[in-house]
């Protein structure tokens, strides 16, 4: 099941998904989840460890590498293909998952990085929601 041909992103707009903690982008920022966190919207395959393998679209990747696709071509460990809209696999369960010929790693995780570094940037400069500020007194 390796890579067969280019696929691209949807279209329209990539939504990206804010880290919810600052123990998330600290992780996120310090290991390799940066760079599958840069394969959103690219199809790609995971290997599991109980010998199944999954491909498809990657909607998400957090800190933990959980990995949720859709649009799945699940393979179990004896070889039994089944279609499935919507995977999500614990980040535990995962051995390897295939980078795509078409993507330049370094880019990449310097994307992801730049992002992270926007959202983080924009939060502690009072953008976003303040309803749980603390109010002075």
């Amino acid at each position: 099941m390796e890579s067969q041909g280019h696929e691209s992103p949807p279209s329209g707009p990539v939504l990206t998904e804010v880290i919810s903690s600052i123990r998330e982008r600290a992780i996120t920022e310090n290991s390799m989840v940066v760079l599958l966190q840069g394969l959103q919207g690219e199809v790609t395959t995971v290997d599991m460890k109980n010998e199944s393998t999954a491909r498809g679209r990657v909607v998400s990747v957090d800190a933990f590498m959980n990995v949720r696709l859709e649009d799945v071509l699940y393979r179990d460990r004896r070889g039994q293909l089944t279609q499935l809209q919507d995977l999500f696999i614990t980040g535990r369960n995962v051995r390897y998952v295939h980078i795509p010929d078409h993507i330049d790693i370094m880019k990449t995780i310097q994307s992801q990085l730049a992002r992270i570094q926007r959202v983080h940037n924009f939060a502690s400069h009072g953008g976003g929601r303040n309803e749980y500020a603390k109010k002075k007194k």
